[in-house]
């Protein structure tokens, strides 16, 4: 996506609560969790971003609106400096952030969701797909061999068009709401 066609997207919404997302995957998760907690989203509105670096102008886009989200932690400067810029002085520090209602995910929300579930549950979610075959060619390759299970099946599933919005619904649906990661915990409870 690219930034002109998501504001343009984006500026059409009228919801109250505007949660801003850095793509399509963590929306499909975020959609199919608040669901499966038997949760609304009326009057949210969940924005994919095109990456994060496309965050302040979505906090211009959407000022005046109560905003949140979900960020990887590696990227908070980026959110930080666009809230801060945009009149939001609590976002000064991490603990500013959650209290607007932005918050981190240690390296994405498919990390999250894939240690919240296990490597084993991913991996039977995987061969339920039909993606087995796949994945274990896949771990044979070179840069892979060496590596964590749970950095395999996230590289795996980040490795093909839509296969990452396809595998964060599908890791979101098999979620039991008590094992639902912190960061999509906490924002849940702020929406």
């Amino acid at each position: 996506m690219d930034l002109r066609r998501g504001l343009t997207d984006a500026a059409g919404l009228d919801a109250a609560t505007v949660v801003l997302v850095e793509g399509d995957s963590d929306r499909r998760a975020i959609e199919t969790v608040a669901r499966r907690h038997g949760r609304s989203l009326h009057g949210v509105a969940v924005v994919p971003m095109g990456g994060v670096t496309n965050v302040r102008h979505f906090v211009e886009l959407f000022r005046g609106r109560r905003l949140a989200g979900l960020y990887d932690a590696a990227e908070e400067g980026y959110v930080r400096r666009a809230l801060t810029d945009g009149g939001f002085d609590a976002a000064r520090s991490s603990a500013g952030l959650a209290d607007l209602g932005f918050h981190a995910c240690r390296a994405d929300l498919e990390d999250e969701l894939i240690r919240a579930l296990g490597t084993g549950a991913v991996e039977q979610l995987v061969e339920a797909v039909g993606d087995l075959r796949s994945f274990r060619l896949f771990q044979r390759q070179p840069a892979q061999r060496d590596r964590p299970l749970a950095r395999q099946l996230h590289r795996f599933i980040g490795t093909r068009a839509g296969r990452k919005s396809h595998y964060a619904t599908l890791l979101a649906d098999a979620l039991d709401p008590a094992q639902t990661p912190p960061p999509l915990d906490r924002l849940l409870a702020r929406l």
